[in-house]
């Protein structure tokens, strides 16, 4: 069905990246260097990662973002365009374009480090020049690896058109309360949840919050201003927390072997199903069903499911 036609259109606001990735059999400590078994390059960035999860789920999405001129900017912009992302709101400038380097151990862990290039010319002012695509927007969608003014700018763009706002606040850095107040959802990993409630891996387990510790923790930060709040657990899942609802999703049982922009999958997925009229609730079930399958293949866009593989894996509970 080409629901183009029909719905309103989901624009991501954010960062295009190559994403360089390493494996190992473990993620080095400190001052440590270890031999790769492989190495990979993948298109990559939070913002346009999230653009082709939506899009691979046959769901209309537009892109706000930029690219440098060197030949990672041309492979990127090609990628997205063959993943069906609108490119409307893209535009190259002089210099490099954002790059990701990335660890992959045999677990499937990682460890990102990321340059921002481009994306640093990502400004306010760029964002208001592309207010007409935002006003025509179900929702909007962004991350922090864009500058925070632009993403503040973003958020009032949003409210003065009414449009819903979801930020995936990575890398986690210290946000304006009038920010806060104005995203409508705020998709946290147990990391950055940590550092924006203030604490310092309270409540883990190996490396895993106690499950006690999920509704304090949603309702602290419903407390500084978003209406809905979903925590990334990982491999066990997420926690809902928004309009009187309070559930912990279980991620499916795979074999994971590449976390790479699970979140981003799992963030993409949410956005679809609340644009198709699914349930808070319903959204993030189906959202936790695409991050799983993601995590069973490398790269962070080829790993992104498509409507029919999220659906089997519903189906099946697995």
């Amino acid at each position: 069905m080409d629901r183009s036609k029909t719905m309103r259109p989901i624009v991501v606001v954010g960062s295009i990246n190559m994403d360089l990735v390493s494996t190992v059999s473990r993620i080095p400590a400190g001052g440590e260097t270890l031999l790769g078994s492989s190495f990979q390059m993948h298109s990559g960035g939070k913002g346009a990662n999230q653009a082709v999860a939506v899009a691979r789920l046959d769901y209309p999405v537009e892109m706000i973002g930029k690219l440098g001129s060197d030949l990672f900017g041309e492979r990127l912009r090609a990628q997205l365009q063959r993943a069906g992302v609108g490119m409307a709101g893209v535009e190259t400038v002089e210099g490099p374009s954002g790059i990701a380097a990335i660890t992959v151990a045999a677990t499937g862990e990682n460890s990102i480090v990321v340059t921002p290039g481009a994306n640093a010319a990502v400004s306010p002012d760029y964002v208001e020049q592309h207010r007409s695509l935002i006003r025509s927007a179900g929702l909007v969608m962004t991350q922090l690896e864009i500058p925070v003014d632009t993403v503040e700018r973003l958020a009032e763009l949003c409210f003065q058109e009414q449009v819903p706002l979801m930020l995936d606040p990575t890398p986690a850095q210290a946000l304006p309360p009038s920010l806060l107040q104005r995203i409508r959802w705020f998709t946290p990993n147990e990391t950055e949840a940590d550092f924006y409630v203030g604490r310092v891996a309270d409540g883990r387990r190996g490396g895993s919050w106690d499950a006690r510790v999920l509704p304090d923790t949603a309702r602290s930060l419903l407390g500084q201003g978003p209406a809905g709040i979903i925590l990334k657990l990982g491999p066990r899942g997420a926690y809902l927390a928004a309009d009187g609802v309070e559930q912990l999703l279980h991620a499916m049982p795979v074999e994971a072997i590449d976390t790479t922009a699970a979140g981003d999958a799992l963030n993409g997925a949410f956005a679809v199903g609340l644009m198709l009229g699914k349930s808070a609730l319903e959204s993030a079930r189906f959202a936790v069903a695409a991050a799983s399958v993601s995590v069973t293949r490398p790269g962070a866009q080829p790993s992104m499911p498509t409507f029919a593989e999220v659906s089997r894996m519903l189906d099946s509970g697995r």
